[in-house]
């Protein structure tokens, strides 16, 4: 059913993802690659979470952005890694037609969620060195929640519009996908349909999403570090400086490794799914040891819930 071509692309009712092009004895491997990579990225994310819900401390619009940002990753992980795994043992590797939409529909929104998100921690973090003082009158929790609550609305709007103009297209020839997840440009190549305005839209939609963030981003830095190199303590640039970095860190990651996907030819699929590893499986794993190996707050806390469920036990 799966390698059947059609003229329509409502007549569809499975897809294969070919995913990584290797010899089969080397599945296992990538099997347990990404068992250990996901069972990482779990044990991290659901422990920051928790060590942000049960430590009064953390009850800052810091963490509660962070907090989010664990759920993120954690969400949109799962959204590839655990098909991806059972791929790897199965002969068909076929995806149902639902479940690729669903897929592509979940993925498209938490990763522009997370966009939006770390724009968001990045004015965090412009108003606690630039304005300390005004911090808890400008950092409310009714603006923190605006923030999170516009960065799902924003993640939500755009997989809608993303989701649609991809699955209205016509799939032909092949419905091999040369991918481990569904995406929207591994999915154009197997269309049949005239793509031009539909990439001019894609382009759109993405300079839409990426160019705000970006700047809000950048803007915001450009303040910060401007404050900081008025700080005359080397020990108060050093503190100032490391309540960001963490966060410089993972801002690095994402765009980079999704700047680099995109901006691959597509006559090189397996460089685009190197890319996309970075983002759906090693990103969600790094931002948790980022923020709590540079953290002292996050160590503390982490260090007291390990105490008390030891003395507990």
């Amino acid at each position: 059913m799966g390698d059947r071509g059609t003229s329509n692309g409502s007549e569809v009712t499975d897809f294969i993802l070919v995913g990584f092009r290797v010899r089969p004895e080397l599945y296992i491997l990538l099997f347990l690659l990404f068992l250990l990579v996901y069972a990482m990225i779990l044990l991290g994310n659901v422990g920051m979470v928790a060590v942000i819900l049960t430590d009064p401390r953390l009850n800052t619009p810091m963490y509660f952005f962070l907090g989010n940002l664990s759920f993120i990753d954690l969400f949109y992980s799962s959204v590839i890694a655990p098909k991806a795994m059972i791929n790897f043992w199965s002969e068909g590797k076929s995806i149902s037609f639902a479940g690729c939409v669903t897929q592509l529909f979940l993925f498209a929104l938490f990763i522009v969620a997370e966009g939006f998100l770390l724009a968001a921690m990045a004015y965090d973090r412009f108003i606690a060195i630039c304005n300390p003082l005004l911090y808890s009158v400008q950092m409310s929790t009714r603006l923190c929640i605006q923030l999170v609550a516009g960065s799902y609305f924003c993640g939500c709007i755009s997989s809608v519009l993303q989701t649609s103009l991809t699955f209205t297209l016509s799939f032909c020839a092949s419905r091999a996908i040369d991918h481990f997840y569904c995406d929207t440009r591994p999915l154009q190549r197997i269309s049949c349909s005239d793509l031009f305005i539909n990439r001019i839209i894609s382009f759109s939609l993405s300079a839409i999403i990426i160019l705000p963030t970006i700047i809000v981003i950048l803007i915001s830095y450009l303040y910060i570090v401007s404050t900081v190199l008025k700080i005359r303590s080397i020990e108060g640039r050093k503190k100032a400086f490391s309540t960001c970095s963490s966060h410089l860190g993972v801002v690095s990651v994402l765009y980079g490794a999704v700047f680099f996907m995109y901006l691959t030819p597509d006559r090189f699929p397996e460089l685009s799914k190197v890319a996309s590893l970075c983002y759906t499986l090693v990103t969600p794993m790094l931002n948790p040891l980022i923020y709590s190996l540079r953290n002292k707050d996050v160590k503390e806390a982490l260090k007291k819930l390990l105490e008390k469920k030891n003395t507990i036990v």
